[in-house]
């Protein structure tokens, strides 16, 4: 007589099981990915800032308007106002020197001396309140200091 070879019912049954209990533990990894995107995509921003920041920074110390509290500099695309050497924190400076496209990114003036800049779909007014999704830029408010960028990251 032949042997038969392959698997039974009852092993068919556990691999299934394990199989099931693997897909369960992992499911909340993968389905949490929209929040990782959107973090990522944050702290590119804050990359972006801090290489703006640096650049304007390096432009007024040229220009001796790193000590200026109330200073501007030239850039390629116009002038942009700075404070002790960095760019000033409102809507209209940032988007000088951060291209973002309106589409994606919606920059608002918050309290204090800072701006937040908020992924499209995002209220600006929920995420400041609950500080959840979006990057704020500080400028500094001393000469010497640099400004504050700070990730707020999705919840």
């Amino acid at each position: 007589m032949k042997k038969q070879s392959g698997f039974t019912l009852i092993e068919l049954v556990i691999v299934i099981i394990i199989l099931g209990i693997l897909a369960v533990t992992a499911a909340p990894k993968f389905l949490n990915l929209q929040d990782d995107a959107r973090n990522a995509t944050l702290k590119g921003v804050e990359g972006s800032l801090n290489s703006a920041a640096a650049i304007v920074y390096s432009k007024a110390v040229i220009a001796g308007q790193e000590k200026n509290p109330d200073g501007s500099v030239q850039l390629a695309d116009g002038t942009v106002a700075t404070v002790f050497g960095y760019p000033k924190a409102n809507e209209d400076e940032l988007k000088k020197v951060v291209s973002l496209s309106d589409k994606d990114w919606a920059i608002k003036n918050i309290a204090g001396s800072g701006v937040g800049i908020f992924p499209s779909g995002v209220s600006a007014a929920t995420a400041i309140e609950s500080k959840n999704c979006y990057v704020a830029y500080e400028q500094p408010v001393s000469s010497g200091v640099v400004p504050t960028v700070t990730v707020f990251d999705c919840k």
